[in-house]
Order: C-alpha cells, then sequence, then structure tokens
C-alpha cells in the first residue's frame, strides 16, 4: 500500500510540473489563472498523501489553510481579470 501511495505522490509531482509550464507558457491570462488554481488542489492532495503516509493527522490544518487561500486567490484574480480591480471605491461621496 505504501508503494502504491508513493506512486501517486510522484504522479501529482509531476502534474505539477505541467501545471507550472501551463502558468508560464499560457496562452492567455484565464489559462493561466486555472493552471495556478489546479497547482493549488494538486498541493492539497500532496500534503494529503504526505499525510497518510506519516500517518499523522497534523497537516490537515495546513490542508485548510492552503485550500482557504487558493479559493481567495483564485476568486480576487478572476474578478481583476473582469473588472480590472479587486477593490471597489466609490469616490462620490
Amino acid at each position: 500500500m505504501t508503494t502504491f501511495i508513493w506512486i501517486c505522490l510522484i504522479l501529482v509531482i509531476l502534474s505539477m510540473g505541467g501545471l507550472l509550464y501551463r502558468v508560464f507558457c499560457g496562452p492567455s491570462t484565464p489559462d493561466r489563472l486555472i493552471a495556478l488554481d489546479a497547482i493549488g488542489v494538486m498541493l492539497i492532495s500532496a500534503i494529503a498523501l504526505l499525510s497518510i503516509l506519516f500517518d499523522t493527522g497534523f497537516f490537515f490544518e495546513v490542508i485548510l489553510l492552503i485550500a482557504i487561500m487558493s479559493f481567495i486567490g483564485t476568486v480576487s484574480f478572476s474578478k481583476f481579470i473582469e473588472k480590472g480591480e479587486i477593490i471597489e471605491r466609490d469616490r462620490n461621496r
């Protein structure tokens, strides 16, 4: 079983390498954003696999923190791509 988890971990790391290529050489900004979001998911899965390998529950807080930060980053980048600014300020007051 341990060998299977190591193989899965290696495949996840290789997938992250392919996604890094997409981030740096992506044809458009939304493609790069999707690749960054997928890297966050792959990072979460890699940490979960390491948690299983080390037989500890310590990494669950790290997984939760990365998931929250990845979600906030994806939403803010998407809003920036759509509107050109993240925080809208009404200066007419």
